[in-house]
């Protein structure tokens, strides 16, 4: 994630919005997954350096995510999960996605 767009991010979430209104995509993700449940992942390793995870039950399309290892996956995952509804960075932490599963193939609200 380029620094411009954390920037635009964080500073759209402190000035235009005052930090106490919620963004309606923040809204949206929330409802989506109350709605339809996790999104789950199948993984498929590419090459020795590059592990790749692509959404099976996503109700909009797919989300496809890449990253050099399984931590560096993980965090694709999420900020691709944010980036599918929209969702700035800023609010990351207020969309709390997790990983429900040991096998971290299906992701949720927290």
């Amino acid at each position: 994630m380029s620094l411009l767009k954390i920037s635009r991010d964080f500073l759209r979430k402190l000035l235009l919005e005052g930090g106490d209104v919620v963004p309606r995509e923040l809204l949206d993700l929330h409802e989506y997954f109350r709605l339809n449940g996790p999104i789950h992942f199948a993984f498929h390793e590419e090459n020795p350096e590059a592990l790749v995870a692509v959404s099976t039950n996503f109700r909009h399309g797919s989300i496809v995510s890449s990253g050099k290892d399984a931590k560096d996956l993980d965090k694709n995952i999420r900020d691709a999960i944010l980036t599918a509804f929209d969702v700035p960075s800023s609010y990351s932490k207020e969309a709390n996605i997790a990983s429900m599963s040991n096998s971290r193939s299906e992701y949720a609200l927290a």
